[in-house]
């Protein structure tokens, strides 16, 4: 068997390869088919000459995903995707698809997640699910490459994680349990007999949200280290995202460079990522503190200025690529290439007014941001302007972060907690700490948040028998997916999501 990936091996060759059809055009005795197979797009070269008038004849019939196998000659193109095409000299159909109901033209969101099971199949979703793939495949092999044991955590938990107002109930043989927040108190556990493990599955958060950051399911990444301080813990996380990412982007150059993303980006990974603190952060995002010369108001201020600068410059381009394609005279090819420079244009413009929408609200939040408040979205936007790099935040508010967390030797309203803040508006991407390990601190923490004690008796029981300081840390695998490829929205970083109003397909 044959595949589209291996295809530069079988230059001047003839193979047969087995597929569906992406996209087809006609002309004259002859049809340009391009086939995927899963592994990547090819285009092939059907003529009635090569394949004789009965066979040429089926091809003319061939509908979007219909599937056959195309027997031809591998010939160099260097202008096709991956450099090379099929010159058909035999077909195969096993099916003429039905009229396949995701057309060329644009549909909505709505239409598009209704239709998940089909809409898997265009070239940008099949890159991501192959992003996301080796993204899963690099980060297993971090861990493994350091002798970190993958230790599986329960979906079923009884009790609360996270905070007991995310939880999804269910009957657990006539009595209450939950979808599982976190993998992370069971990692613990893992941690206290293992040394070092992480722990690799879905959890669930029962968030009534419909913001491009939320999922109801969603994959967890959750080392935990024992005899690990915070330092530590913050020293992990930066290796881990340096490595994952440098490693997905050299095995996805096809898939990244089809999405469009401007991988340049990542070169701010090389770079020691900036450890703030949480009350530092503070007057860098209210802008009473500056980095390089400039404070994130002024940025943000710049920031809007261009994209104004930027909207009447695609708008004037607009206007004279209409003027083409206005002309009588002018070739129909040229007015094609027009039509979808101008579609591509106003996408752009699109997106473009709405950050200039975004930056004046983005910009009074932050000037009247109040200390010992989480931060949200665009704050964590307007910090990591200023820094275009990842952040790391640390020493929290006790009040806002978990009860596991450990508290500042000196200042018991801090906690040692870290947050790591993707630049490019990804917000948070990893949150992670270094454990409490005063277990009357940790009750007090637990009757604070209004949970049962008893439900922690296991949990609390690793501060009794050989308790050791150990940190740990949480990656969202959807989150970190988003900004590796610059997806605007986390439902396409997962193969079929689910949130809040949405359970099919």
């Amino acid at each position: 068997m044959k595949y589209i990936k291996q295809i530069s091996a079988y230059e001047n060759e003839v193979i047969t390869l087995k597929g569906w059809v992406a996209n087809k055009r006609e002309g004259k005795g002859i049809v340009f088919l391009v086939l995927r197979d899963g592994s990547g797009f090819i285009q092939c070269i059907l003529t009635e000459e090569e394949l004789g008038a009965e066979k040429f004849e089926q091809a003319r019939k061939l509908s979007l995903e219909s599937s056959l196998s195309v027997t031809g000659k591998v010939i160099k193109a260097e202008k096709q995707m991956g450099g090379y095409e099929v010159q058909a000299s035999e077909i195969e159909i096993y099916q003429i698809a039905e009229d396949y109901p995701i057309a060329k033209k644009e549909h909505g969101v709505d239409f598009l997640m209704d239709k998940r099971h089909l809409w898997l199949r265009s070239k940008r979703q099949w890159a991501i699910m192959r992003v996301r793939n080796k993204v899963i495949y690099y980060i297993h092999k971090f861990f493994q490459d350091r002798d970190f044991v993958n230790f599986d955590s329960p979906i079923f938990t009884g009790n609360a994680a996270e905070g007991s107002t995310t939880l999804f109930e269910t009957d657990f043989y006539g009595k209450p349990a939950y979808l599982a927040q976190t993998g992370q108190l069971y990692a613990e556990a893992g941690a206290m007999a293992q040394g070092l493990v992480y722990t690799f599955g879905p959890t669930f958060r029962a968030e009534k949200s419909k913001t491009r950051r939320h999922l109801s399911e969603f994959w967890m990444i959750e080392p935990e280290m024992a005899f690990y301080d915070l330092d530590m813990d913050m020293d992990l996380i930066e290796d881990f995202i340096r490595t994952v990412v440098m490693d997905v982007l050299d095995a996805c150059k096809t898939e990244l460079e089809l999405l469009g993303r401007d991988v340049s980006v990542f070169d701010m990974l090389k770079e020691r990522f900036p450890r703030i603190t949480y009350t530092e952060a503070v007057k860098y995002i209210r802008g009473e503190k500056e980095h390089n010369g400039k404070n994130a108001i002024q940025l943000q201020e710049e920031d809007l200025a261009g994209y104004q600068a930027e909207i009447k410059a695609k708008e004037a381009e607009i206007v004279e690529r209409e003027a083409v394609v206005n002309n009588p005279n002018e070739k129909k090819g040229v007015k094609n290439f027009n039509r979808n420079k101008i579609d591509r244009l106003k996408a752009e413009i699109k997106e473009l007014t709405e950050k200039t929408d975004n930056i004046p609200q983005w910009i009074e939040s932050a000037k009247n941001f109040k200390e010992g408040e989480d931060f949200g979205g665009s704050d964590e936007t307007v910090l990591t302007r200023l820094f275009a790099q990842p952040v790391m935040v640390y020493n929290w508010p006790t009040p806002i972060k978990a009860f596991y967390m450990k508290r500042v030797e000196d200042d018991e309203n801090f906690v040692k907690g870290v947050d790591v803040l993707a630049p490019e508006g990804f917000g948070e991407i990893v949150g992670g700490s270094e454990r409490e390990t005063n277990l009357d601190f940790l009750l007090e923490r637990i009757e604070h948040e209004g949970l049962n004690e008893e439900d922690f008796l296991w949990y609390n029981d690793l501060r009794k028998y050989g308790s050791v300081p150990h940190s740990g840390f949480g990656l969202g695998l959807e989150r970190f997916i988003c900004w590796i490829c610059d997806l605007k929205h986390i439902r396409e970083a997962i193969p079929f999501p689910r949130l809040y109003g949405r359970i099919y397909p």
